[in-house]
């Protein structure tokens, strides 16, 4: 059966150190057998300032970052969910969290833009988050086919709308991948209930790639990478430091549970 990764990294201000960082852990995963990959939100860049995002913020389907994410799947024969990157906007001063989807041969398959955007008060060193000031509210779900099964993509905030994930779910997804930067208060109150609560919800597989640790913002996230099973099962975690985690994608198993319980074709509205 196919294997999946999720890769946890503390990013910074250097943008090729933290490419580098995550060549590394997609090496590993790559070692380990997995098939496909989940790099965190922000994996690029945490920068100092909202604003540092315009200065890397690249053109759709140009640029360094996008080279690089196409070699390195190519090199690794990895498909890569590439966590979320700055996209320009044409006619806007603001971007696009882009996640872009690069399969094993190198190729640029798909792209999510992140639709719900963190514009929240949190008791945390920063306390204000107003995400939609740099950026723009992303419009489709996206759901596409992966060599682990029919691959819905959200990112970090999505988690807490369900809708969302009906509604993917709706398109066939199987399993979900989720990049994030969750902070510490609101990751050690709601990160894990929330992800099982998605994954148990729609009987699917769930792909959680976090930041973590203390960041040269001052920001601290949370951390705790995890794939979680159908039922709501934690197979694997990296609760701190940078790292990734390999797990068994059992499809099988999981139509099994969803015949076995099928909520899913019960629903009534």
């Amino acid at each position: 059966m196919p294997k999946a990764a999720v890769i946890q990294l503390t990013s910074g201000t250097d943008v090729q150190r933290n490419l580098d960082a995550a060549t590394a852990l997609l090496r590993q995963a790559a070692q380990q057998g997995a098939v496909l990959a989940v790099l965190p939100e922000n994996f690029v860049l945490m920068g100092k300032h909202e604003h540092d995002k315009f200065a890397i913020a690249e053109t759709f389907g140009e640029g360094m970052i996008q080279s690089w994410l196409g070699a390195i799947s190519r090199e690794l024969k990895l498909w890569i969910v590439a966590g979320t990157m700055p996209i320009k906007v044409a006619n806007e001063t603001r971007v696009a969290a882009a996640s872009l989807v690069f399969n094993e041969r190198g190729e640029y398959v798909a792209r999510y833009d992140k639709m719900h955007l963190f514009d929240v008060e949190v008791s945390d060193a920063q306390g204000s988050y107003r995400e939609s000031e740099s950026m723009i509210h992303g419009k489709s779900p996206v759901c596409i086919d992966s060599p682990i099964g029919k691959l819905g993509l959200a990112i970090c905030y999505d988690m807490r709308f369900p809708e969302l994930f009906r509604l993917l779910v709706s398109q066939g997804a199987q399993v979900f991948a989720i990049p994030a930067a969750f902070t510490v208060p609101t990751g050690r109150a709601h990160w894990d209930v929330l992800l099982r609560a998605r994954a148990i919800e729609n009987l699917s597989y769930l792909l959680a790639s976090a930041q973590v640790g203390k960041h040269e913002n001052d920001r601290e996230t949370w951390g705790h990478s995890m794939i979680i099973n159908p039922w709501g099962e934690v197979l694997g975690c990296k609760d701190d430091g940078p790292g990734v985690v390999v797990v068994d994608i059992d499809l099988p198993h999981q139509t099994a549970i969803r015949q076995r319980f099928p909520a899913l074709s019960q629903r009534r509205l």
